[in-house]
């Protein structure tokens, strides 16, 4: 990995620790946060992580307050994780950012990260 991206993916990672226990952030808010990045360059770095990380990367979903799709039963497996911290989601698969946000999501947010 080149060095500029490794620091990047760092920063984010760092970011990404700080995200409590039962809340979740969008890729955009992870972006936003960490500074000089944007929510693609988040879900590379999530998608980069090992198997045994010490990052919560389940705690990072889309503006649409679902988890977007993953190989194999990565999905599942974040949405599993998700349900043990308490996070509930709606009958479309959704979670209510206004209970389980960082921070709350606007719709304006929600389409400009579309």
């Amino acid at each position: 990995m080149r060095a500029p991206r490794k620091a990047t993916w760092e920063r984010i990672y760092a970011t990404v620790r700080k995200i409590p226990h039962g809340r979740v952030a969008t890729y955009g808010q992870v972006a936003r946060l960490t500074g000089q990045c944007t929510a693609r360059m988040v879900g590379y770095a999530m998608a980069g992580l090992e198997a045994d990380t010490d990052v919560p990367w389940h705690r990072v979903i889309n503006a649409k307050g679902e988890i977007s799709p993953r190989a194999g039963m990565g999905a599942e497996h974040q949405r599993q994780r998700l349900l043990e911290e308490g996070v509930r989601f709606n009958e479309q698969g959704r979670i209510d950012f206004g209970r389980y946000g960082l921070f709350p999501v606007s719709r304006s947010d929600a389409a400009r990260q579309l």
